[in-house]
């Protein structure tokens, strides 16, 4: 699975997204975002919802006019979708994905860097790790806001390995979601995808080092390539 050979690399730096990946939030995104669009007058799928996760600047746009036509306005449905979160995320807490700490002390106990490159802006994933308790296991944190195109464009993939010091083929990418994926395979980076809300898409399998059901399978993956 994957274009990189087993051998073929040494794992310097582990590039972590956030929504569904870090944080088990992605499961309300695929609720708010209908949402958000029946009080703008559309209908979105299922289907539709899941196609946006991880999905970066300017592509989210594009995508919102090929569903709903070139008026559709997708910056209210947008800015009303990012109310229903925050006052979903109040009622219910932000959760951990399992592992998130174990994983993130074991590689620091490694001397491995850890980044996060999430679509997510600045001000709410640093607001977010602070209240879950991962800020300070994070060596840097690259947000979409940081880059000109977001996911799948390989640029915040390649901005968060330049901030890293290391070569995109040294750095780990974990996903949980195509658009993320994408985003860093095309940046040269070997990545582990782990399914959140969809298990992995036949057309990913080329383009992933690995596939794992859990984060801390991530570990064995690391000891084995770096032993």
């Amino acid at each position: 699975m994957g274009q990189i050979s087993k051998h073929g690399f040494h794992v310097k730096a582990v590039i972590f997204d956030l929504d569904g990946t870090l944080i088990d939030t992605e499961k309300y995104y695929r609720k708010c975002w209908p949402l958000a669009a029946k009080k703008a007058g559309y209908h979105m799928t299922d289907e539709q919802a899941l196609s946006l996760r991880s999905l970066g600047r300017p592509y989210a746009k594009k995508r919102f006019r090929e569903m709903f036509g070139e008026d559709c306005d997708y910056e209210g449905i947008r800015a009303y979708r990012k109310q229903l979160m925050e006052e979903c995320l109040e009622k219910n807490g932000i959760n951990l994905k399992p592992g998130v700490v174990e994983l993130l002390t074991f590689l620091r106990s490694q001397g491995i860097v850890t980044a996060l490159a999430t679509a997510t802006d600045r001000q709410r994933a640093g607001r977010y790790l602070k209240q879950i308790g991962l800020y300070d296991y994070l060596d840097k944190i690259i947000c979409a806001d940081m880059v000109e195109y977001g996911k799948p464009a390989p640029d915040i993939y390649r901005y968060a390995c330049e901030q890293t010091g290391f070569a995109p083929k040294e750095c780990l990418a974990v996903e949980d979601s195509p658009n993320g994926a994408k985003s860093a395979a095309a940046a040269g980076c070997p990545v582990v995808y782990i399914p959140d809300q969809t298990p992995l898409e036949y057309e990913l399998v080329p383009v992933i080092y690995a596939c794992r059901e859990k984060l801390l399978d991530i570990r064995e993956i690391i000891q084995k390539l770096n032993s």
